[in-house]
């Protein structure tokens, strides 16, 4: 195995693993841990917010770098059993995730970090849907990737 075959494998194998654990939590996201902002006490919501946005950013920001990054580089890194519409198909994914968390998730938290409102917390647990069917199709294509390649060897 050369040093290319390996770059290949690190490129994909971080990709795999980011897009799993970003699959995963935006599903605990989604069905508790945002529809329990509601039942946060409201005189410590605000602080609550603030602290949930600043601690979230460390659970998820490496993850999201790494995933965006590798999705890159997998066009020119692309494992040979992996189709090119499926670096594409992931890569215009991981737009429809960044744009909605820009425009709609975070615009959400600004303004819960402000104090609660029942309408903004019910937008960003619909709001969010957006990005949990993302990262479902996101993690069903590179199970199909890695099937791909398993497919052959």
């Amino acid at each position: 195995m050369n040093n290319i075959d390996i770059t290949i494998r690190l490129i994909f194998l971080a990709h795999v693993a980011a897009t799993l654990y970003m699959t995963g939590l935006i599903w605990f996201v989604q069905i508790v841990h945002y529809p329990l902002l509601a039942a946060t006490g409201r005189a410590e919501f605000s602080a609550y917010e603030k602290r949930h946005m600043s601690l979230t950013t460390w659970v998820v920001m490496p993850p999201m770098l790494v995933e965006i990054a590798t999705a890159v580089l997998l066009f020119w890194f692309r494992p040979a059993d992996v189709a090119s519409w499926q670096v594409w198909s992931g890569v215009i994914l991981l737009a429809i995730i960044w744009l909605s968390t820009a425009f709609l998730q975070v615009p959400c938290h600004e303004k819960l970090a402000n104090g609660f409102d029942a309408d903004i917390q019910q937008r960003l647990v619909s709001t969010n849907w957006i990005r949990t069917i993302a990262w479902t199709l996101r993690g069903l294509l590179v199970l199909g990737m890695i099937w791909n390649i398993w497919a052959v060897t």
